[in-house]
């Protein structure tokens, strides 16, 4: 029997890579088994159903609306096994993409619920006062690289003597500034350059590579100026969000290593 035309349209094809993305990222909680022709929705499933309804329409659903939920996660249930049977995951780069975040997701969940300790906020506050600081500034020359072996080839020319506005790529970003205040650095140049270069003393020379959200960056600090550090009581919860987003970033690249330690790498050149 010749299959209806309809499913040999690339539309429909796409829809259903949509739904089946759907399926897997917003619906599910264990891994299904695609061999397995038996559904349960069990009374966690539905009450999971029923708060995602009620955080979406801001109250709890009727027993009917619960039903429409119940049996549009049942369709999608369907369809991704279906789709796991046929190997439609295989090569899909947004589902690749999803996958490792979902992974990344695990390493930090514990994070994400932790509370630290009065002692832990204290300790941070202490450790890290210049990224709570007020009136903190910077000046600084900074060269960027699109790739992190530009800017270490760039670093080994400024070792050696080479004219530092030779260097670097186009970018629109300045080459130098003076007395930025912290928190344009960090909305211009990202968290963690601003953050790295709290580590550099001032004076001639160039350090790299360092990372932002942008690229690489070879920094040569001129001056900077600490400000004043608010006491913990008066910043507690910049000092928890500041202290989680450090510790679920930490947990994921630990995460990481050790996964990457099982693996053997080889890339062609």
């Amino acid at each position: 029997m010749t299959p209806p035309r309809w499913t040999r349209e690339p539309l429909v094809h796409f829809l259903l890579a949509g739904a089946l993305i759907y399926a897997l990222f917003a619906w599910r909680g264990e891994e299904a088994d695609p061999a397995s022709r038996s559904i349960t929705v069990d009374r966690a499933q539905q009450a999971q159903l029923a708060l995602v309804f009620e955080r979406t329409m801001g109250r709890a659903p009727t027993d009917a609306e619960l039903d429409v939920q119940i049996e549009r996660f049942v369709r999608d249930e369907v369809l991704y096994r279906e789709a796991l049977r046929l190997g439609l995951d295989q090569g899909d780069a947004v589902v690749r993409r999803r996958m490792a975040q979902k992974m990344d997701h695990l390493a930090t969940a514990r994070a994400e619920a932790a509370q630290p300790t009065e002692a832990e906020l204290a300790r941070w506050h202490r450790e890290h006062a210049a990224r709570f600081a007020s009136g903190a500034s910077y000046s600084f020359d900074q060269l960027w690289f699109d790739s992190e072996a530009a800017a270490q080839a760039a670093l080994a020319q400024l070792a050696g003597g080479a004219d530092w506005q030779g260097l670097g790529q186009a970018i629109s970003l300045p080459a130098s500034v003076e007395a930025l205040p912290r928190e344009p650095v960090v909305s211009l140049l990202g968290v963690a350059f601003a953050l790295e270069k709290g580590a550099i003393e001032p004076g001639e020379r160039w350090h790299g590579q360092l990372p932002s959200g942008l690229g690489w960056h070879l920094v040569r600090l001129g001056e900077r100026r600490a400000g004043s550090v608010p006491p913990l009581s008066e910043i507690r919860e910049a000092v928890e969000r500041d202290w989680r987003a450090s510790t679920m970033a930490a947990r994921k690249d630990a995460a990481y290593r050790l996964l990457r330690e099982a693996y053997s790498v080889k890339v062609e050149r």
